[in-house]
């Protein structure tokens, strides 16, 4: 029962860093086009920078937290396997 809350919840947070990731990556796209751009839009990207620095620490907690739901899982079914 353990092992599927911890599978659910590492599912749940994994899709989460996905979203996140494809959110931050479509960021980082509007801001490599506007670095062409005039200077009019320096506003634009600099609101832009402030969003991908503000999503980072997001980013890195779901993937902390995704890898130790991971690492969880794996030790707690092997240890049940090597108890059987």
């Amino acid at each position: 029962m353990l092992i599927a809350t911890l599978t659910i919840l590492c599912t749940g947070l994994t899709v989460i860093l996905i979203g996140l990731l494809v959110y931050r990556g479509t960021l980082r796209m509007h801001e490599n086009a506007q670095i062409f751009l005039d200077q009019h839009l320096a506003k634009e990207q600099v609101r832009l920078i402030a969003r991908i620095e503000r999503l980072q620490p997001w980013v890195r907690i779901s993937g902390v937290g995704s890898a130790v739901l991971i690492a969880m899982i794996i030790g707690l079914e092997s240890y049940a396997r090597m108890t059987q």
